[in-house]
């Protein structure tokens, strides 16, 4: 099986370079922000260029894409509405073209903020109602996906989080606003500073590593269609920054309560977006893991390997 990842200097997408490299031949791309991966090929492409995204997806003929590549910020892309069509609907709608014409499966990495929050405990049959403009473009990428004609797989997973080698430097100089939740929360807490974090915004984090073991299972599949492929609690997420200080053995009472009105954040958030994950567990006899076995799982890798956090 030939991989091809969009995006894999950026969380996801590098653990999954990392682990189809160890069994299958992989190609992945990178915009700003070069790395390299054992085994992998890294090739630097921009997914908002249609012809070089097509002289590049011809030349390295994938059996499967994966598009991990997207601007996630919440509040820039409502500010930035163009800038996120361009890149979450449109350079999506390239990756797609470009697979249908050699007859590639694509899985398309989306997001639980496809939802309105007012349920929660999403599963697969419920109508998606996005609140923001992100979760729109994010929407009209899966329709993309589905109405290809090509065998697909949409993903929608929750607050990804984990250690990422490839943003070391990147994190440690950083002022956070790029980081994943968990690295942000311990590096705010690791330095003593007090936090606020909202109670009343639940979700279902989602280990990196667990992700892209899913995924690669998924790609090696024949089945196709929307999976929901996130963590196996759901909590808000002041409960989750808890969880984080009382793993990590971080000091609690830096941590305060409140509600997300005191952030008046641009972009408006669901309440409750936790997925329901029993459909991808039964049909690829998958496991996902609740934050407990997470962050015990992200611990033990800083033991073994090190990380931004050393």
């Amino acid at each position: 099986m030939k991989f091809f990842i969009i995006g894999g200097s950026g969380l996801l997408g590098y653990k999954i370079v990392k682990l189809a490299a160890e069994r299958h031949e992989t190609f992945f791309t990178y915009n700003f922000r070069q790395v390299s991966v054992e085994g992998a090929t890294a090739i630097k492409m921009d997914k908002c260029n249609r012809t070089e995204t097509f002289n590049i997806i011809r030349k390295v003929k994938p059996d499967v894409v994966i598009d991990t590549a997207a601007l996630h910020n919440v509040d820039y892309c409502e500010t930035h509405p163009e800038e996120a069509w361009k890149v979450n609907v449109e350079g999506t709608k390239n990756i797609v073209d470009a697979c249908k014409e050699i007859n590639a499966k694509i899985i398309f990495v989306s997001t639980d903020y496809v939802f309105d929050g007012k349920k929660g405990f999403y599963n697969e049959e419920d109508s998606p109602n996005p609140l923001n403009y992100y979760a729109k473009t994010k929407l009209e990428a899966e329709k993309i996906v589905k109405e290809a004609g090509i065998p697909f797989i949409v993903a929608r997973p929750s607050v990804i989080y984990g250690w990422n080698p490839s943003e070391t430097k990147r994190l440690k100089s950083s002022s956070g606003k790029s980081m994943n939740f968990v690295i942000w929360t311990l590096m705010k807490l690791k330095n003593k500073e007090k936090i606020k974090i909202v109670t009343d915004q639940y979700s279902s984090p989602t280990l990196a590593d667990n992700l892209a073991e899913a995924l690669v299972t998924m790609a090696l599949s024949d089945k196709q269609g929307v999976y929901h492929t996130a963590g196996k609690t759901c909590l808000n997420r002041y409960d989750f920054a808890l969880k984080i200080a009382e793993i990590f053995g971080m000091d609690r009472n830096l941590i305060a309560p409140v509600t997300s009105d005191v952030f008046k954040q641009i972009a408006k958030r669901p309440k409750k977006c936790c997925l329901d994950v029993s459909k991808a567990e039964r049909d690829f006899k998958i496991k996902f893991l609740t934050v407990d076995e997470g962050l015990l799982k992200m611990k033990v890798q800083q033991r073994e390997q090190g990380s931004v956090m050393e």
